[in-house]
């Protein structure tokens, strides 16, 4: 008997259940509620976002494959595509953060070789409570060690990436990972069950109990009992997933199969329905015949189990033999389980009953749909800076602890712990402003960057999204790449709370607004709603993933600087910004102010002219001017510049010293030429009508700055690179 109490659990509404009821014409067993538990969950079907996700650009010449499949498509030429995907594994990484955050990286490797192409790189953007708790530094270890264990395990470098850390993330850690992979653009396959009566077969790793309502868990609040919701978190084997991806890379090679989905959210339920329902057919299935690894297994805990390293795929009649063969090779189960029926019907069998008969259509498109109530927050009344700030009384300090702060500090000690050169494309190391991955058998590489400040989100969420993808497209254009492709992963709370829905509205527009202007599709991504525990939000966190094509690696560009003597210049112009600045955080502890706010016209053309001056070979180095400020940007040059090259620049604005240090105004970026190519650069940027402005030199042991001739800053080098270097957990040093 299903009551009130269980729909609750189920996480639906009494509304949701009586439409279900009215689709299916009854009531359902309770191996029905949960499917359409976990497909109508928020994770799973997208009904508090879907509406609003229609702004985005998601067509383009490029685009071989938009929203809509396990991951987004990109022709880069020479008879080969980009497969790209970004996801989020917050909660379980918050329960089991070692565990939920192999798993993440498992769940968006399978998205990948899915679709025909073999990963080649991961990237992870992550977001941490301040690791002075204790609680905080624990969950960060596990995330790390997750991503590593996996990621190393299968052989798949960990190229890049992001870190923050605020106090909104101490209950709610952000863990979104993204991976691309490579495959030739007429081989790519989908999810789709064709053919009535081809095979249905289930292959990789035997079903358990793990991750039971992982994607319903994923779709609700936590509280103080979230603890008790461990058992929902899947537990990832890499080395059977490294079985998994040659064996479906083989028989996709050989072009035995129709088509295959991974078991990923929602594991059995999700991939027979969505790839019935991309078919327009239907699926019987015999759960008799799932191998499983646990005894006395529920036909309940089999369709919602989320077990990991699994796949279903639908086989051509004729080659059922083969396909078997080749997972037998690969030490893999590939058992058929059922086959494809006309009538659009998901049915499963159990010790010889029909346990389960539902309208695929009624589990995947008439899931309800909802337009949430938005309305501005209250708190962005409060958050303006009410009186001038007083100035650094020593310049010197403040930027060593700003090259301190955690979100600023070298993150070697995160990333030594990933191994970032196995498949030896990887051409820049990280720490680069983008990572960049050769396409061998050809002058080009792939660059790849993650992107996204969640304070300016939160202050002006809009404005905070044109940002994330202006900055991607920046760090991009750094390394000599230009965009072709996104993926995005918006991080809120919980939509039915109108201040959050309201942020998520703005953070879409202005995402949409920044792809728009530079022309670059959304090819997919994800929505993680109800990042709230004990009723506190995290800020709104838009990630973004963006991919460019670099046409010859020879001339890609890093941003240490390379030789003394070489003239450092400023394309874009400093303004007086300092609000949502980590200047104001680290220094005033104050989150607040208006963001630096962005023309995307400039933007798009300063972009395009660091692209013609790496084409031209006219600078040696490009960085970015972001978190910190210019004088940040500057100084990293050095920090990152083998020799660690020192330099002397003269600032000559008329705007107040903190802001013109460390006011975190868009659209620039600091190059550095040699002074014989350093005209040439001036000369071709009053062509383009881009301000272009000698700073200084480089050379010395010394970061040294000047304001209109008086020295503000003077510091060894060797003292700003330790403190930038040391600043590390103690649990993270090498002992």
């Amino acid at each position: 008997m299903i009551d009130k109490k269980i729909i609750e659990e189920h996480n639906l509404t009494l509304e949701e259940y009586e439409k279900i009821v009215e689709l299916i014409g009854r009531a359902p067993n309770i191996t029905e509620l949960g499917i359409f538990s976990l497909m109508w969950s928020e994770h799973c079907s997208y009904k508090s976002s879907k509406i609003h996700l229609k702004k985005f650009p998601v067509t383009g010449k490029n685009v071989i494959q938009g929203p809509g499949e396990n991951a987004g498509v990109i022709d880069i030429g020479d008879g080969l595509a980009a497969v790209f995907k970004i996801e989020s594994h917050n909660h379980p990484s918050y329960i089991e953060p070692y565990q939920g955050a192999a798993t993440g990286i498992g769940g968006i490797l399978r998205d990948i070789f899915t679709m025909g192409a073999r990963p080649i790189a991961l990237l992870d953007s992550l977001r941490f409570g301040p690791l002075s708790k204790p609680k905080n530094k624990s969950i960060m270890e596990g995330v790390v060690s997750g991503i590593a264990g996996y990621g190393n395990s299968i052989g798949v470098p960990t190229v890049g990436g992001d870190i923050y850390f605020n106090n909104c993330y101490s209950l709610n850690p952000l863990v979104n990972v993204f991976a691309l992979g490579i495959a030739e653009k007429d081989k790519i396959f989908y999810a789709k069950a064709e053919g009535i009566g081809n095979p249905v077969l289930y292959v990789g790793s035997k079903t358990g109990r793990d991750g039971i309502h992982g994607a319903t868990m994923a779709s609700a609040e936590f509280d103080q009992d979230s603890e008790k919701k461990r058992p929902n978190v899947q537990v990832g084997d890499p080395f059977k997933e490294k079985l998994l991806v040659e064996a479906c890379l083989e028989v996709m090679a050989k072009n035995i199969i129709v088509g295959i989905q991974d078991m990923g959210a929602a594991g059995l339920t999700c991939s027979t329905t969505e790839m019935a329902a991309n078919s327009g057919a239907g699926i019987e299935i015999n759960l008799d015949l799932v191998p499983q690894r646990e005894e006395g297994m529920t036909p309940y805990e089999m369709m919602l189990s989320e077990s990991q390293e699994r796949m279903l795929i639908v086989a051509k009649k004729d080659k059922i033999k083969e396909v078997q063969q080749i997972f037998l090779k690969w030490d893999l189960d590939a058992v058929i389980i059922g086959h494809v029926t006309e009538g659009g019907r998901l049915k499963v069998k159990f010790e010889g009953e029909t346990v389960v008969d539902l309208p695929v259509d009624a589990i995947i498109n008439l899931c309800p749909v909802y337009e949430r109530e938005s309305k501005v927050p209250s708190y962005l009344k409060s958050e303006t800076i009410a009186k001038p700030l007083p100035s650094p009384k020593n310049y010197n300090k403040t930027l060593l602890k700003l090259l301190s702060s955690a979100t600023i500090a070298e993150k070697e000690w995160v990333y030594r712990q990933y191994d970032h050169t196995v498949q030896v494309n990887t051409a820049f190391l990280p720490g680069a402003d983008a990572s960049v991955l050769r396409i061998k058998n050809t002058k080009k590489a792939l660059a790849l960057t993650l992107d996204g400040n969640s304070l300016y989100s939160y202050l002006d969420p809009r404005t905070g999204g044109k940002i994330a993808v202006a900055e991607a497209c920046r760090n991009l254009a750094c390394v000599g790449a230009k965009p072709v492709g996104v993926t995005n992963c918006l991080n809120l709370g919980n939509p039915e709370k109108p201040e959050i829905m309201w942020q998520f509205k703005e953070v879409v527009e202005g995402v949409a607004q920044a792809c728009r202007a530079f022309n670059i599709p959304v090819t997919g991504g994800n929505v993680s709603f109800y990042n709230d525990t004990e009723a506190i939000s995290i800020y709104p966190s838009p990630v973004l993933g963006v991919v460019g094509i670099v046409d010859d690696v020879s001339k890609a560009v890093s941003p240490g600087f390379k030789k003394e003597g070489d003239s450092v210049i400023l394309l874009g112009e400093n303004k007086e910004e300092l609000g949502g600045s980590e200047y104001l955080k680290c220094v005033f502890n104050m989150e607040k102010g208006i963001p630096p706010q962005i023309d995307l016209q400039e933007e798009k053309k300063i972009q395009e002219f660091c692209l013609e001056a790496i084409s031209l070979s006219l600078i040696e180095s490009a960085h970015d001017v972001s978190e910190g400020g210019l004088s940040i940007s500057v100084a990293e040059c050095s920090l990152l510049s083998p020799q660690r090259i020192g330099f002397c620049l003269d600032l000559q604005d008329d705007i107040h010293r903190d802001a013109l240090l460390f006011g975190e105004t868009q659209s620039r970026i600091v190059v550095s030429c040699s002074n014989q190519k350093s005209k040439k650069l001036l000369d071709r940027a009053k062509k383009r009508k881009v301000k272009a402005t000698i700073l200084g030199k480089t050379g010395g042991d010394r970061i040294i700055i000047s304001h209109c001739g008086k020295k503000i800053i003077d510091i060894p080098v060797n003292e700003a690179y330790n403190t930038w270097k040391e600043a590390i957990p103690d649990i993270f040093r090498i002992k």
